[in-house]
């Protein structure tokens, strides 16, 4: 099976490379081309402030972003490059890993089912915490293999490594260490390995990696771990998430690429009870992290970004499907449903390329999934022109959204942007950019999400002087409302507020 000549032509090496090239390249065009969402828009200060932990999660996404603003500037390309890129060096290692534990058939088709998941082919041009846990958990998953493969302890030391920075990522990859001691325990001939000094070196190496983020957060009343962890009690039960969640990883996977998942996986459950070392690494490295989902479906929504690490071990199931003839029964029809899962992989996300450049469908409103994209830019042109006739020296939001939108769209106007709750979220950026001042200031809000009476406390005047439409091509998404807040209360909290949560 490893005989170049016998693997298709569609999956020698330079084609799938060259493949991930031209993908790259189309996602670098597009990701320079489009606007931000709520959250990378968000993610955006971590960049332009790095420090060694944040509010939501740990800190690389943000380190990722001061990259390639160093590089591009401060803007879109340079917000999304890294995450661009580390969805090509993902599929190399991928590639690596597969090839290792199978042969180049499924190395081969890992690779191209994981590109045309709607994670990687639409997901990579977003800048979030997702890009680099998804990485660096296939990084970890890439040094286990070749040390299932070489038997040479020394691997560890790597796969330590590659776990600490996976949690400089994300906590869910917590969950791969879950996953690592449970494959030790079930593979008989693993469990020598605990007398390895590499095994324990590199766990020390992984909890070194990541001790910034425990610095970080003992200095600040754990709220990063309290804010993560927080969502794990459960205070009820209910089926009604369990679908949604199925669906999410369905839909995120691509449903024909989950079909090939599901039947791969069928077979290599089988030879994990057997005990086979390759299979096992697979299935028990995502059984924690699935187990977790399944049940926090039980009693609350998963969101669909959330099971990204293992996609590329969900690839490989469905690589396995393809390629393997001991499941003759299926020869009928995987290799047609493989073919129709890329084609229906590359289309899609040509589609959503196209709909987020310039809006092909109108008329969704909020339910277009590109929707926090749009009139960003407008927007602050509007804002910044109120600034002007209103004589305000400062924006005033109360939604991290928000914030980050408008500290974007008003970045070359220098506009001070400012949220005056959840403070703690911006606890990386220094004291001299967060000191609002002035007699009248801006507060500019969705209508849905309007907490103008909060302000009458602390100013003597709070009046809307208009509503800003943002719009989708000509269709309206929602309205955005700007108060002038003018002539402040003696001793208003919101100019002499410490950046402490609310």
């Amino acid at each position: 099976m490893n005989d170049r000549a016998a693997v298709p032509w569609y999956l020698q090496p330079v084609n799938l490379a060259l493949f991930v090239i031209v993908l790259t390249v189309v996602r670098l065009s597009v990701a320079g081309s489009i606007g931000l969402v709520e959250d990378e828009a968000y993610y955006r200060l971590w960049g332009l402030y790095p420090a060694l932990g944040y509010y939501d999660h740990p800190p690389m996404v943000g380190w990722w972003i001061w990259l390639g603003q160093a590089i591009f500037g401060d803007n879109p390309l340079g917000l999304r490059f890294v995450g661009v890129i580390s969805a090509a060096a993902g599929s190399l290692f991928l590639w690596r890993t597969a090839f290792v534990l199978f042969d180049m058939r499924v190395a081969g088709w890992s690779v191209l089912f994981l590109n045309v998941t709607l994670l990687v082919g639409v997901g990579a041009l977003i800048a979030t915490p997702d890009a680099p846990s998804v990485l660096f958990w296939g990084l970890a998953l890439w040094s286990l293999a070749e040390l299932n493969r070489s038997q040479n302890p020394n691997w560890w030391l790597l796969v330590g490594v590659f776990a600490g920075f996976g949690l400089l990522s994300k906590y869910s990859v917590f969950f791969l260490g879950a996953g690592i001691l449970l494959w030790l325990l079930w593979v008989p001939q693993n469990r020598r390995y605990f007398l390895a000094w590499q095994l324990w070196v590199g766990g020390a190496l992984a909890l070194l990696v990541f001790s910034p983020v425990l610095w970080w957060n003992a200095d600040n009343e754990w709220i990063s771990f309290t804010k993560q962890f927080g969502r794990v009690v459960a205070t009820h039960y209910t089926l009604k998430y369990i679908g949604e969640y199925v669906g999410a990883v369905a839909g995120l996977l691509n449903p024909l690429v989950f079909i090939l998942a599901l039947v791969g996986a069928v077979v290599l459950i089988k030879k994990t009870w057997a005990r086979e070392p390759a299979a096992s690494l697979l299935v028990t490295t995502i059984l924690p992290f699935l187990v977790y989902l399944t049940l926090h479906s039980l009693h609350s929504r998963v969101q669909g970004n959330w099971p990204a690490p293992i996609y590329p071990t969900l690839a490989i199931f469905a690589a396995y499907t393809v390629s393997l003839p001991q499941v003759a029964i299926l020869n009928s029809w995987r290799g047609k449903v493989a073919a129709a899962a890329v084609a229906l992989g590359v289309f899609a996300a040509g589609f959503v390329y196209l709909h987020a450049l310039s809006p092909v469908v109108e008329g969704l409103a909020r339910k277009d999934p590109t929707h926090q994209l749009r009139y960003w830019s407008e927007i602050g042109e509007k804002v910044a022109a109120l600034t002007d006739d209103e004589t305000a020296t400062w924006v005033l939001t109360t939604s991290y959204g928000m914030t980050g939108q408008l500290s974007n769209a008003l970045k070359r106007q220098r506009i001070g942007v400012y949220q005056v709750n959840e403070r703690l979220r911006y606890k990386m950026m220094p004291p001299q950019v967060q000191q609002p001042a002035g007699n009248t200031m801006l507060y500019v809000v969705e209508e849905r999400r309007d907490q103008a009476d909060r302000f009458r406390s602390q100013f003597n005047r709070v009046e809307l002087i208009t509503e800003i439409p943002r719009l989708s091509g000509n269709s309206r998404i929602e309205g955005i409302r700007v108060y002038k807040l003018s002539d402040p209360v003696a001793g208003s909290a919101i100019l002499s507020q410490s950046p402490k949560t609310e």
